[in-house]
């Protein structure tokens, strides 16, 4: 009987302590855009798991990808509605609450992924960073490197007055739309899950992204030149939200944000590694890849495009591009 008893009791201290576990742990949501196979999603999933394992249990993160919460503009607005607590995005995004931090959007602002990782570590980075914080609530708590944005097309292009009357998707980005402008494209802003098809059935002839997207998105089975364009050297933010990063403990701030810039950090080697093999694996493929003069390019959109056009400050991206 007392045998009995004391079983009784100690399965009643286990289940009460599983209770007392589960209350204690919050569950919390993260999304991007991002296909499962890309860094971006796994190096969430290793930061979601890394957290959990680091608080000891008190945080459990699923991660959400390939816009299964939404395109990248519902999941901005979830971290307001509550719907998201972290998530990666641009800064084009970020730029919809706070205009200037989307100047690093403005074409040859960066030189290499270098500098862009530099210009994260930068006064000008946090006095923009903060400038978002506190027109949005929402905390930025790494940068990734997206990749070096280039551009393919069905027609050969050698100098920026090629693109005269192309026809070619790019995002619905302001600063995203000043180079294929300049040089004289008819852009058009398609929804990225609908570029391969557009691309496939002639809607467009022509669409810009890393590398590393064109491989992913398979738009090298639909295009038969790759255009290193290199106008934009592109980033993703970790974003946690206002609700989210208020309550968390000054021990679990340090927590997250060392996590999120370690899986950024993971994210960007293996972006910058992908981005050197694909130009040979492009080639083998049978595309025509094309070196052009970067300079052409960047002439045309300085002398036909103005930063203050977008939102942006002059003094910002000058500060930016004296970052060593």
């Amino acid at each position: 009987m007392r045998f009995r008893l004391l079983t009784l009791l100690g399965a009643t201290a286990t289940i009460l302590a599983s209770a007392i576990t589960a209350e204690a742990q919050t569950a919390l949501k993260w999304a991007h855009v991002y296909e499962t196979s890309e860094p971006f999603h796994t190096e969430s999933v290793w930061a979601a798991e890394e957290i959990g394992k680091r608080t000891e249990g008190r945080y459990k993160i699923d991660v959400f990808p390939a816009s299964q919460l939404g395109k990248e503009a519902d999941i901005n607005q979830g971290l307001k509605l509550g719907t998201v607590d972290i998530i990666i995005s641009g800064s084009s995004f970020a730029a919809r609450e706070y205009a200037p931090i989307g100047v690093t959007y403005f074409p040859y602002t960066f030189r290499d992924p270098a500098h862009l990782i530099a210009y994260t570590k930068s006064d000008v980075f946090k006095n923009l960073a903060k400038g978002y914080e506190e027109a949005s609530g929402n905390h930025i708590t790494a940068v990734t490197y997206y990749g070096t944005r280039h551009t393919t097309s069905n027609r050969p292009i050698s100098k920026c007055a090629d693109m005269q009357g192309l026809k070619m998707r790019v995002p619905d980005v302001p600063a995203y739309l000043a180079m294929p402008r300049a040089c004289g494209a008819n852009t058009t802003p398609i929804a990225f899950a609908e570029v391969y098809l557009a691309l496939q059935n002639g809607t467009v002839e022509a669409q810009e992204n890393p590398l590393t997207t064109i491989e992913a998105k398979k738009f090298f089975e639909v295009q038969k030149h790759i255009v290193l364009t290199g106008h934009i050297v592109d980033h993703l933010n970790t974003v946690v939200s206002k609700s989210l990063w208020s309550q968390l403990s000054d021990a679990d701030k340090q927590i997250f944000t060392e996590v999120m810039q370690q899986a950024a950090e993971r994210a960007t080697k293996t972006i910058e590694e992908r981005e050197k093999a694909l130009v040979a694996t492009f080639k083998e493929r049978g595309l025509e890849v094309t070196e052009v003069d970067k300079a052409d390019f960047e002439s045309n959109v300085m002398e036909k495009v103005a930063l203050e056009d977008f939102g942006y400050r002059k003094e910002d991206w000058e500060a930016i591009r004296a970052v060593k």
